[in-house]
C-alpha cells in the first residue's frame, strides 16, 4: 500500500518521495500548518483554520458614509466591513411621474462609483424625510451646498411637501405621506428601483425605507402594532399611514425578485418575506419592541438577513461616547454577542467613525466581524494523486458554518488547476450540487457556555469531474475558490490558511499525467488574506 501521512510545509520534497512505499502515522500538525493524507491514490487535505476574522462578502461590519461630508477612509480594505450602507433621496432618483429608470441607475453609478474595484456592495434605502421639522429637522442645504446631502426633505416635485398643525395633535397632516397620489406614486418608484438594482451586482440587500425619519418606518408608523413615538394615541394620517403597509409589501415582493428586502420592524409585514433592519441592537429600551418580536420569527434568518446597527447615541447606551466604547464595555460586548448568536445577525453598522489603528478596539472588531455572518471553514478536501484529460475524477470536501448567519445567495464553487510556478489557471470547472445559501451555522445559542446547542452541520460535497481540456503532463495545484457570479471572479473566503492572493484557496499538488513527486504546499507559499486588495467584481 502506498501510504505516507505529513505536515503540510513541513516535509521537505526529497524526504517524501523516499518515503513513498511506507505507512506512517498522522504528525500532529503543527502551528500554522494543516495535514495531508496520502492513500490508495488519493489525498485528503486537511487545512488549519485561519484564527482571524475575514473580510468577507456581505456580513460583519458595515459601513456608512454621508456623501459630501463624512470623509471616507484612506485605507484600503476598509476593515473587515464589505458593504455600505447608501441612503437614496426620492428626489434624486426621481423628481416626477415621468422620470424614467435611467435616472435612478444615473444617481446610483454617481454615488457608487467604483465599488467594484474595491470588492465593496451596498445596501440602498431610499428615504424622504431624514428628520421632521417639530424633531429640528430642516431643509436640504440649510448650511452646506451639496447636491448629494442627506440632510432635509427630498419630496419629488409632484408631491407636495407636508402641512402639519402643531398645536391640535389630532390633527391629520397634509401633503407628503397623505397627499392623495402619494400611495400610488410609491408603486411606480419601488418598481422603477427594482428594474434598476434588482440585477445589479453592486446591490447585496435593499432596505425598504420610505417611510419615516431617516426611512426607518417610524414619525409616521406604517401600522398601529406599537405606539406613536411622540403623543399617546394613533391619529390616521399623522402617526400612522392606512394601508401602505400593503402597498410597500406588494410593491418591494413585486420588485425584487432576486435581491433580499429587508424592513424596519419584525411585528410589521408578517404577510411577507422580508428581513429585518434593527437599528436598536443592545439597547434596553428596545429588548422588548426589537429583540423579542424578532425571536419570534423563528426560522426568518435562513433565508432572510438580520441586520441593523448599534446607534450608541441614545437610550441605556447613551453613556458610550462612540461605538469603541460599547464594545469595550464587557457586560455591553457580551449582550451584542449574545444577540448576534441569538438572532443569527449578518451585519451591523454603526462603526464608520470608528478607530481601526486603536490598538484596545481591534479585538473587540474582530470579535464581533468573526461572529457575524457567515464563517465558512473547510475541513478537509480530497482528490487523486494524478489525472488524465477526458477521464473522470471525483473531488469532494467538507465545509461547516461556524458564524451566526448563511450567505443568502448562491454563488459557485470553482475546482481550478493552477501552474505550479505561476500560480495561473490553466483549466477550471464550476461544480453543480453545492448550495452555498444552505450551508447553515448552528442554532439554539447557549451564551453561558458560548456554543450552540445545535451544531452546524457538516457540508458535504463530492462530485465527479472529466478534465476536458488537453494540458501539458506535469505538476500542478489543485484549487478551490468561491466566485462572485459578477464577473465569475474569486471573492467569497473560506477560513482557513490555504490561501494564494487573488481568492484561490490551493489544497495540493496533483499531476497531470504523472505522479507529483509531493504533494503539499509549504505553509511559507500561502498569501495573508487581510492583505489582499486584489479582490474585485465586474458590473458587465
Amino acid at each position: 500500500m502506498k501510504t505516507f501521512i505529513f505536515i503540510a510545509g513541513l516535509i521537505i520534497s526529497v524526504f517524501l518521495y523516499s518515503c513513498k512505499e511506507e505507512d506512517h502515522g498522522i504528525l500532529p500538525p503543527i502551528e500554522g500548518g494543516g495535514t495531508i493524507e496520502v492513500k490508495d491514490g488519493r489525498v485528503t487535505v486537511n487545512p488549519a483554520e485561519c484564527l482571524y476574522a475575514l473580510r468577507n462578502p456581505m456580513k460583519g461590519l458595515r459601513e456608512f458614509f454621508g456623501p459630501g461630508y463624512d470623509k471616507v477612509r484612506d485605507e484600503y480594505p476598509y476593515p473587515y466591513g464589505s458593504i455600505i450602507k447608501e441612503y437614496m433621496q426620492w428626489n434624486m432618483l426621481e423628481d416626477n411621474a415621468n422620470d424614467g429608470i435611467d435616472k435612478i441607475i444615473a444617481y446610483s453609478n454617481h454615488r457608487w462609483k467604483g465599488v467594484e474595484d474595491i470588492n465593496v456592495k451596498v445596501i440602498p434605502r431610499i428615504y424622504i424625510v431624514w428628520m421632521e421639522p417639530w424633531h429640528g429637522g430642516y431643509a436640504k442645504n440649510t448650511y452646506t451646498n451639496n447636491p448629494d446631502d442627506l440632510n432635509g426633505w427630498h419630496w419629488p416635485s409632484d408631491i407636495p411637501g407636508e402641512t402639519y398643525d402643531e398645536d391640535d395633535l389630532n390633527a391629520p397632516i397634509i401633503g407628503g405621506y397623505c397627499h392623495p397620489t402619494f400611495q400610488e406614486r410609491v408603486k411606480k418608484l419601488v418598481e422603477k428601483a427594482g428594474l434598476a438594482w434588482d440585477n445589479d451586482p453592486r446591490v447585496a440587500y435593499v432596505e425598504m425605507g420610505i417611510i419615516g425619519e431617516f426611512g426607518e418606518h417610524h414619525d409616521p408608523d406604517i401600522t398601529t402594532v406599537w405606539a406613536p413615538h411622540d403623543q399617546p394615541n394613533h391619529v390616521e394620517n399623522r402617526t400612522w399611514l392606512p394601508g401602505i403597509e400593503k402597498v410597500l409589501g406588494d410593491a418591494f415582493t413585486s420588485a425584487f425578485k432576486n435581491k433580499k428586502v429587508m424592513v424596519r420592524y419584525a411585528y410589521e409585514f408578517k404577510d411577507y418575506e422580508f428581513g429585518i433592519y434593527w437599528d436598536s441592537w443592545a439597547i434596553d429600551e428596545e429588548k422588548v419592541r426589537g429583540y423579542e418580536e424578532m425571536k419570534k420569527l423563528g426560522d426568518r434568518w435562513k433565508t432572510q438577513p438580520i441586520g441593523g446597527e448599534i446607534t450608541w447615541n441614545w437610550g441605556s447606551l447613551y453613556k458610550f461616547d462612540s461605538f469603541e466604547e460599547v464594545v469595550a464595555d464587557e457586560k455591553t460586548r457580551d449582550l451584542v454577542v449574545q444577540q448576534i448568536r441569538d438572532l443569527h445577525c449578518n451585519h451591523l453598522g454603526g462603526i464608520t467613525w470608528a478607530d481601526f489603528n486603536d490598538p484596545t478596539f481591534e479585538p473587540n472588531a474582530e470579535l464581533l466581524q468573526k461572529t457575524m455572518g457567515y464563517r465558512f471553514v473547510l475541513s478537509n478536501f480530497s482528490y487523486p494523486t494524478n489525472i488524465k484529460q477526458n477521464e473522470p475524477f471525483k473531488i469532494s470536501f467538507d465545509v461547516v458554518n461556524t458564524g451566526s448567519s448563511p450567505f443568502y445567495y448562491d454563488w459557485p464553487v470553482e475546482i481550478a488547476l493552477l501552474n505550479a510556478q505561476t500560480q495561473e489557471v490553466v483549466w477550471s470547472k464550476t461544480l453543480q450540487t453545492p448550495k452555498t445559501s444552505q450551508w447553515m451555522p448552528g442554532d439554539n445559542w447557549d451564551n453561558s457556555q458560548k456554543v450552540y446547542t445545535q451544531p452546524a452541520a457538516i457540508n458535504h460535497i463530492e462530485e465527479e469531474l472529466t478534465l476536458d481540456k488537453k494540458i501539458d503532463t506535469g505538476d500542478y495545484i489543485i484549487s478551490i475558490a468561491v466566485l462572485d457570479p459578477a464577473g465569475m471572479l474569486p471573492s467569497l473566503r473560506f477560513a482557513i490558511q490555504n490561501y494564494f492572493e487573488g481568492g484561490r484557496h490551493p489544497m495540493g499538488h496533483v499531476g497531470i499525467n504523472t505522479e507529483p513527486i509531493y504533494f503539499e504546499i509549504p505553509v511559507s507559499n500561502f498569501s495573508d488574506m487581510r492583505q489582499d486588495k486584489t479582490l474585485k467584481y465586474k458590473l458587465q
